[in-house]
């Protein structure tokens, strides 16, 4: 052996050799105990950060543990196509040609972001094999691959509503209520009189003596408005109540309304409601039968129904138009600085948009009620078992989610209609949907409904909007293994172990997977859910690019190894807590796997004849009594961390093995060794 460890020689010869031989992979033909974990799929998009480093190396601890237990051991690993976020990669990149993907057309746009996969989208995995994954890569998964797509249009043929949704005017997309993320904004509030029609005129600088007073924060949304509504208790307003007023700057004239939604305490206890940009306002139109007029363009620009004036303006440039023109009439009273939360578009962070959108949904309750059970009875349990209660509180709340963007690169929605039937909006007719896994099988049922036989695959038209990626994630941990089809490793491996997460997407992906696999399965997907924290810097923030404090784990390997970056993160780690990180700590690992390489080669150097494998082991009579010492402090050791890993005591393990290498064979019987008379 080298006087000196190369980590980077070692590393770079024995993983290949692990992976061509096979280690990683095993089959359910070979019997046994299963032991199965599905990777959290990163994005194709993606480079290898912190978050997945200790994500990983977690499960790594638990698979290679249960491998070398005797379990039949399945890791599954997997990349997700990243609907939102691939498309804007692949968009960016067009911007710098000067091109949009309009000036594409959307089948060669699609085809430059396969081509944008295949050069690019391999990028993560080959650096997951730089961090040590033992992951069995014959069974890599992608989730735009054709079984995964397969079982997407197999499950959404039972799903869809309508609803009011958020809006990236940046992605041109819907986005579900939890893919918006609220940020803390210095912002205002605007009073805005709306006078009473009726009433007398007042002097200049008050256009009419009565007026209702009207608080807002987006004045931009004000072409929209088609009521005032006041709260049927609030006796201030009771005379109000079946009169007009007239909507400033337009000269409309809308209702005042009672709704129990007005909260009698905020602002001046008068609402605007604009139903087409805002979700509460929606549902109040709907029980007041009001008019839905939707002011805004995709992209965040005003339309013609915001009048002509402001038609094509910005959202923010019609926002201080709107306000300065309510000034010069007279209608704007005072403003008031107002610190509040603004919704904010999860992936490019621009401040999403309510507007009015037909959509489709999946109705979660029904979903939500049996996988609140299977973690109430304890059939799946969560570790550390206090994020159970952040998984009620979401799962006893739930909303549908909207699973339709509009986007080019992701599943199509296996919706088709026969052309000419679209409505204004590009929408089909809702009774005139037919949803089908295959085009050929909506062509049947076209068939059968207009009556028309004469009809073609060429008649149809199918849906222009992707579903959200999440809606291929909740269905990962079975569409992975051959999902709809009865696969061996369906039957063998699920329900998998273990899911090894971070606390951010309880939601986005835990909690979905859990409906889904119950719902499609008949059986959760999982039975431990082990959630760990999130990494942070030495000063305890979430690292980040703009705060210049992210750590890149392939300079770590580079400088400390794969093993070392791996053995540190698992010794600093805690399920109960974010783990706090800075350079200094990889330097644990890189010392302990030198005090390993040293004690090996003291060992190889004083053995008194070569090493025979297992045929070359000693009888027990032939031992000295320290030998007995150091065999029985291992097995000591090796209980203990079994015990540990049971407990997903990952942190404690790891110092347990630290401890005896350390301590017991290091410090103790390689130093007795070196001055014993016969080494």
């Amino acid at each position: 052996m080298d006087k000196r460890y190369d980590a980077k020689a070692a590393e770079a010869k024995w993983y290949p050799i692990w992976e061509n031989n096979g280690y990683f992979h095993a089959e359910p033909s070979e019997g046994g105990t299963p032991y199965s974990v599905v990777i959290p799929p990163p994005n194709v998009t993606g480079i290898l950060h912190m978050g997945h480093a200790l994500n990983q190396t977690i499960q790594d601890v638990l698979v290679r543990w249960r491998r070398m237990s005797g379990f039949n051991t399945l890791w599954l690993p997997g990349t997700d196509h990243a609907g939102i976020a691939t498309q804007n990669v692949v968009e960016k990149a067009l911007k710098k040609e000067g091109k949009r993907r309009q000036d594409l057309g959307r089948e060669a746009f699609v085809a430059r972001v396969w081509e944008w996969k295949k050069q690019y989208g391999g990028t993560i995995v080959h650096q997951q094999r730089m961090l040590g994954n033992s992951t069995d890569w014959k069974r890599e998964r992608f989730t735009f691959d054709e079984g995964c797509s397969k079982a997407v249009a197999k499950v959404f043929c039972q799903l869809y509503n309508e609803g009011i949704v958020n809006w990236c005017p940046r992605c041109g997309t819907a986005l579900a209520n939890d893919e918006v993320e609220h940020e803390p904004n210095h912002g205002h509030f605007w009073y805005i009189r709306y006078p009473v029609v009726g009433s007398a005129k007042g002097t200049q600088g008050e256009p009419y003596k009565d007026y209702v007073m009207v608080a807002t924060t987006r004045p931009e949304t004000l072409p929209g408005d088609t009521a005032v509504a006041v709260n049927p208790k609030d006796e201030r307003y009771a005379h109000l109540l079946g009169k007009t007023v007239i909507l400033p700057l337009t000269g409309r004239e809308i209702p005042v309304i009672a709704d129990d939604y007005v909260d009698r305490e905020f602002g001046t206890g008068i609402v605007k409601i604009t139903p087409a940009h805002d979700p509460n306002d929606f549902l109040v139109g709907k029980r007041h039968n009001l008019a839905e007029i939707n002011i805004m363009n995709d992209d965040g620009t005003m339309n013609e129904l915001a009048g002509a004036k402001y038609c094509g303006m910005d959202r923010w440039k019609c926002r201080e138009a709107i306000v300065a023109d309510l000034e010069a009439g007279g209608f704007l009273d005072h403003i008031e600085d107002l610190d509040n939360q603004v919704g904010h578009c999860y992936r490019c962070h621009e401040v999403v948009e309510s507007r009015l959108s037909k959509q489709w949904f999946v109705k979660m309750k029904p979903l939500a009620e049996p996988a609140i059970e299977a973690v109430k009875s304890g059939e799946v349990r969560f570790v550390p078992d206090r994020w159970s209660k952040i998984y009620f509180n979401w799962m006893n709340n739930i909303q549908d989610w909207c699973i339709s963007r509009q986007l080019w690169w992701g599943h199509r929605i296996p919706a088709y209609y026969v052309r000419g039937n679209a409505n204004e909006e590009g929408k089909v007719n809702s009774e005139q949907v037919f949803v089908a896994e295959t085009a050929e099988a909506a062509l049947e049922m076209a068939k059968a409904k207009t009556g028309n036989n004469a009809l073609t695959l060429a008649d149809l038209e199918q849906d222009p909007d992707v579903l959200d990626t999440w809606f291929s994630s909740w269905l990962w941990p079975f569409s992975t293994m051959g999902w709809p089809e009865k696969t061996d490793d369906l039957g063998f491996y699920y329900p998998t172990t273990d899911l090894v997460t971070a606390q951010d997407i309880i939601f986005f992906w835990v909690a979905r997977m859990m409906m889904a696999g119950i719902h499609f399965m008949k059986k959760p997907p999982f039975k431990n859910i082990v959630i760990h924290g999130i990494v942070r810097d030495a000063q305890g923030r979430k690292m980040s690019k703009s705060l210049g404090n992210s750590l890149d784990p392939l300079e770590l390997i580079d400088t400390y190894s794969a093993d070392a970056l791996r053995f540190s993160l698992a010794l600093i780690t805690s399920l109960d807590c974010d783990t706090k990180v800075d350079k200094s700590k990889f330097e644990i690992g890189r010392n302990f796997a030198t005090k390993i390489w040293n004690a090996a080669r003291f060992m190889e150097m004083n053995q008194q004849e070569p090493w025979a494998g297992s045929g070359g082991a000693r009888a027990p009579e032939a031992l000295s009594p320290d030998e007995k010492h150091i065999l029985y402090a291992c097995d000591l050791a090796c209980r203990k961390v079994n015990d540990l890993l049971e407990k997903y005591r990952i942190q404690d393990g790891a110092l347990a093995v630290y401890d005896f290498f350390w301590t017991q064979i290091c410090d103790w019987f390689v130093e007795y060794a070196k001055d014993a008379p016969d080494k």
